[in-house]
């Protein structure tokens, strides 16, 4: 009798007194790295008050600087390079009021940001990290992947969505981008490959290809079998998005998106909706990703399916940054163009 108490007993303390320990282990981690944030903070706001009372110009300021750090360095250790203290100015400068950052982001995250001079570019990033929970590598990759200026400019080009810096809620929309870069192929631009190729690839490549996607995205296999009367078809990739709770079906043309790819594409989600969700699953979501897309074109080939299924171009070669500002400078001069007309129509 004893044997088999503690045979019940051991394993059900096991899990809870590890779950304390686990969770007390979290709270003091986080209350060290808040605690290092405050600090840090109060170090920025130390320096740059002590510049403004004595009217210290930049020059002079960085000379300060490195002069600190040395110093700073021999007395206390590491910590407090050059970078560091320059970043440390800059949060107090950039967040005046420090508790607006929140307690979910390290010193390393505030760090990827903080150099940012576009405070809506800034607050974009910070949103992204704190919803999404982002890891660092996570956030660069956004950020060298230029997130921000291909949301945006996106979302410019749809006259039907308000524009807005952060995302606060995902929908269908939001997760998906255009074009979606996957450069880490190794395929040199304008070269055709098949699309049985242009799988195998992303697949070698899943954990980039991964990144590309989003935050949320869990792979669930390729080429995923459905038989409908006697036939069958084949999704050629099959994600699930956990922010979302839906299954996204990937289709890959390596040609122009044609009028047929919507249908294709809407059978599968319809199956998929009744076949293979459960009753905590969102309806899914379809992406026809292709090498090209007429915009009109479309428009009308999308348009008028319950499902949502959307159509986006893949890039081989990843743009570079002053190609993005121009496409996301001539997207805010057309929503500014689109605004006019409606006030002098209305």
């Amino acid at each position: 009798m004893s044997e088999n108490l503690n045979n019940l007993l051991v394993p059900e303390l096991l899990d809870s007194i590890s779950k304390i320990i686990i969770d007390a282990r979290k709270h003091v981690v986080q209350t060290i790295n808040n605690e290092l944030i405050v600090t840090y903070w109060r170090i920025g706001k130390e320096i740059v008050e002590k510049e403004h009372v004595n009217n210290i110009d930049n020059q002079t300021s960085r000379q300060i600087i490195l002069q600190l750090s040395k110093q700073l360095t021999e007395i206390l250790g590491s910590g407090f390079s050059r970078s560091n203290l320059f970043n440390m100015r800059k949060l107090y400068i950039e967040f005046p009021n420090v508790q607006t950052l929140s307690g979910h982001l390290s010193w390393s995250h505030i760090c990827e940001v903080i150099m940012i001079d576009n405070k809506h570019k800034r607050d974009f990033y910070l949103a992204q990290t704190q919803e999404n929970k982002l890891s660092v590598r996570e956030l660069r990759n956004q950020i060298e992947r230029c997130v921000y200026e291909r949301t945006l400019s996106n979302r410019l080009l749809e006259p039907e969505k308000t524009v807005v810096p952060m995302i606060t809620k995902y929908n269908p929309a939001d997760v998906v981008k255009d074009p979606y870069i996957i450069d880490f192929l190794g395929i040199p631009e304008n070269e055709y490959v098949e699309e049985n190729e242009l799988e195998n690839r992303l697949i070698l490549h899943l954990e980039k290809f991964l990144l590309e996607l989003g935050h949320g995205f869990m792979f669930v296999g390729r080429q995923k079998r459905i038989t409908i009367n006697n036939t069958h078809y084949y999704v050629d990739l099959v994600f699930y998005n956990k922010i979302l709770r839906c299954y996204v079906l990937i289709e890959l043309k390596t040609r122009k998106l044609q009028i047929e790819d919507a249908g294709q594409v809407n059978t599968y989600l319809n199956y998929y909706k009744t076949e293979i969700n459960d009753e905590f699953d969102n309806p899914p979501i379809g992406i026809i990703l292709c090498a090209e897309k007429e915009e009109i074109a479309a428009e009308y080939i999308l348009s008028g399916f319950e499902n949502n299924v959307f159509a986006s171009k893949y890039i081989t070669v990843l743009p570079n940054k002053h190609q993005l500002e121009e496409q996301l400078k001539f997207a805010i001069e057309n929503d500014k163009n689109k605004k006019v007309n409606i006030e002098s129509t209305g």
